[in-house]
Formats: structure tokens, C-alpha cells, sequence
């Protein structure tokens, strides 16, 4: 009988094991997590595990690897009800925001899931987030790329991890939820993505998109901010765009002579610039006070009320779709899968 649901294994927490060095991924994932599943096998959708190779610590995730999950994805479209992706939390934000430009609105369940505890260890959450993800993953139909953790669904390009010592790791600030997973499962299906027209395998196929290492930087504003950062981003030719993590609405220190002569440069050698506040909730208002109108006369984009981790997967996407400087500056502030807040 075939698997209803395909489980891609990336590495990360939930699969990982004590080893001399401390935790690491490990292979042998089906076995351990039919063990761990116990009783609650049979109410389940059916399921295989693809072990990617080579199995990492998800701090060592790069764009090359949302390119590999895009390709898996598109080679077992056609196999699977549904598809769950086993990652770790440290860039797994990362990952659901490049996921969900990448395949923009699915007509199959894709779903990120991981945990803080390792599977099978004492009070782990790897269970109930597994459990939650398979229950999810073929009989509700969920058009966005989705992170299913700790009984709630979340918008896959809306999550932020708030936490690294609590089961309730990751939150959505500034986007409501998409479901939740209690005693009743609750999904709010009309703040999904509208379903996709028709099943397009070529497409998916060629969304897996090549990036450009070291295309997209982020540069956090702090005071007494050393000089030689801003002409280093200046000087390297594979950064086409940067992420500025700006203060409360979107200031900047307008009286900074320094950081004033970087954003003209940046404009001269058209070096794509988002404005994203280093807030958690709420947005960039670019303008609304004077130490951040100067910005709009530089060409600095607003960020909204993105993420930093969904802003520095659109400006990687868009490039890597052969998006040249104007382009991007055009294309910004079109919502591709409710990226921002309207």
C-alpha cells in the first residue's frame, strides 16, 4: 500500500541522538518515530520518511538547501497526499518564509515541523508536534507553506523563533493564526492563500530556483555603529541587497555623516535597500517621523511589517529570479503570498 504522507527528514533537534560530541542528527528516523508514535499509529495517515543526505544541524542551512527540498518535493509530487518537512528551529523561519515564495499557493499540504526535545528523549515535544503535523498533513486542505508547532499552525513566511528554552518556540507578531490543534482542530480557511487554478508538476519543478550565496546581507543599527561595516557591504560585489534593521518605525540616525554617505553609495551603485524595524510587533512607517524620511529620497524600501527572516527570503527569491535593481524596486510591495500586513 502506498504512504499517504512523505516525511523529509533535513536534520535538526527532532532527530538527533546523544552522541560523545553532544546531540547530532541521526539516521534511522522511520524506526524511532513508529516506536515513539506507539498506539496512535493506526488513527494516523500512513507515512515514509526520505532521510536527506547529508543530514545537518540546521545552523548550517543556506539557500543551496531550499533549492534541494524545492527539487525533492517536485520529484515526489505526484506519490504523496501531502508532504512534511522535518527541520530544525534555528533557521527553520528561514526555511518556511523561502518555501512559501518558492511554491507560493500549493495544492498540497506542506508542512515544517521540529522540536525542542529530541525524539524519544524525556518530555519531549517531538510527538505532539509530529502527530499534529500528520493529522494535518492530507485531510485538511492548507494552501500556504505552513509551520505546525506546539498545537498551532502559523503562516510559513509570518513566524519568528521568540524562544530557544519553551515548547512555545515560534509566534506569528504580527499575523493571525492559520489554525489550532487542541482538544477541537480549528482551521481558518479564509486567511489561507486562494487555492491554486490547477496541479502544475513542470512548474514545481522549476521553482527550484538557484541562488546566489551571499546575495542578500543584514545590517543591524546600533549606536556608535563602526564605519568600516558600511564600506565593507559596499565593496562586496556579490551583495546585491541588504536588509537594515532600523530602530522603533523605521528611524535611522539622520545626523550620522558616516551612515548618510552609505546609503548615497548604496543608491549609486544600486544596492537594493529594505527598511525593517528591529521591533517585534508592528512595522516601518517610513516618514512618519523625521529621522526616518530621509530614507524615501534614497530609494530605501519599506519592509511593512515583515520578518527579517521573510525580507531576506524575498529579496534572495527575486534575484535569484533574474530581477536586476529596477525590478526589485517595482516588484517590492506586491504581496506574493501575505508576506506583509495590508
Amino acid at each position: 500500500m502506498k504512504s499517504q504522507v512523505l516525511i523529509l527528514y533535513t536534520g535538526g533537534t527532532i532527530g538527533m541522538v546523544q552522541t560523545d560530541q553532544g546531540l547530532a542528527p541521526a539516521s534511522g528516523l522511520q524506526e524511532r518515530i513508529e516506536m515513539a508514535m506507539g498506539a496512535s499509529l493506526p488513527d494516523l495517515p500512513s507515512f515514509e520518511v526520505l532521510e536527506l543526505s547529508p543530514l545537518i544541524d540546521s545552523a548550517n542551512i543556506t539557500p543551496s538547501s531550499w533549492t534541494k527540498l524545492v527539487t525533492t518535493l517536485a520529484t515526489h509530487w505526484q506519490d504523496y497526499d501531502g508532504f512534511i518537512i522535518l527541520h530544525g528551529t534555528d533557521t527553520m523561519a528561514y526555511t518556511t518564509s523561502a518555501l512559501s515564495f518558492m511554491l507560493g499557493a500549493c495544492d498540497k499540504n506542506v508542512l515544517v515541523t521540529g522540536s525542542q526535545i529530541p525524539l524519544g528523549m524525556n518530555r519531549s515535544d517531538a510527538t505532539s508536534n509530529l502527530q499534529a503535523a500528520l493529522s494535518l498533513a492530507c485531510s485538511h486542505p492548507i494552501t500556504d507553506v505552513s509551520l505546525v508547532f506546539d498545537g498551532k499552525l502559523m503562516r510559513g513566511n509570518r513566524v519568528q523563533k521568540v524562544s530557544s528554552g519553551r515548547f512555545k518556540a515560534f509566534a506569528t507578531p504580527n499575523d493571525e493564526l492559520l489554525g489550532e490543534i487542541a482538544i477541537d482542530m480549528q482551521l481558518h480557511s479564509k486567511r489561507m492563500l486562494d487555492k491554486p487554478q490547477e496541479a502544475n508538476p513542470q512548474s514545481l519543478s522549476e521553482r527550484a530556483l538557484t541562488f546566489k550565496e551571499g546575495a542578500v546581507a543584514v545590517l543591524t543599527l546600533h549606536p556608535s555603529q563602526p564605519i568600516s561595516m558600511y564600506q565593507s557591504l559596499l565593496d562586496d560585489e556579490n551583495c546585491q541587497a541588504i536588509v537594515l534593521m532600523t530602530y522603533g518605525a523605521g528611524n535611522v540616525p539622520d545626523q550620522n555623516s558616516a551612515f548618510l554617505g552609505f546609503l548615497s553609495e548604496t543608491l549609486l551603485r544600486k544596492k537594493v535597500v529594505v527598511n525593517l524595524t528591529q521591533c517585534l510587533h508592528g512595522g516601518v512607517s517610513q516618514g512618519a517621523y523625521a529621522a526616518g524620511s530621509i530614507l524615501s529620497t534614497m530609494k530605501v524600501l519599506s519592509g511593512h511589517d515583515m520578518t527579517l527572516e521573510a525580507a531576506f527570503c524575498k529579496l534572495h527569491f527575486l534575484l535569484a529570479q533574474g530581477n536586476d535593481y529596477q525590478a526589485i524596486l517595482e516588484k517590492w510591495d506586491t504581496n506574493l503570498c501575505n508576506e506583509f500586513s495590508v
